[in-house]
């Protein structure tokens, strides 16, 4: 029979071990999430991860002009920041995005 003490020093090994094992798959699972986000082009913000800084308070920036709108819908998009998918569809298409350039 095993002493009380052995079965403590088996616990302990067991759990680093758990913990060796677990790193691994997260650090796997990591990637594999990174790797999907880049494939369909998703953000931290899209998932509402995306959080405030908490060192300070940021400087409000004042809004900026549109610079394309969307010929199907009338979207528009500033030209900051990832591109919508719209933008995305019509230069998948061929066309440029000067076409939805607005004046």
């Amino acid at each position: 029979m095993s002493s009380y003490q052995e079965i403590l020093s088996q616990i302990e090994d067991l759990k680093r071990r758990a913990e060796g094992v677990r790193q691994q798959e997260m650090a796997g699972a990591i990637a594999e999430i990174k790797q999907l986000m880049a494939q369909f082009g998703i953000s931290a913000e899209d998932l509402g991860l995306a959080g405030r800084s908490v060192t300070g308070k940021s400087k409000s920036r004042g809004s900026v002009a549109a610079k394309y709108r969307d010929p199907a819908s009338g979207n528009t998009w500033t030209g900051r920041g990832r591109r919508p998918r719209w933008v995305l569809e019509l230069e998948s298409q061929g066309k440029s995005l000067n076409d939805c350039r607005i004046s």
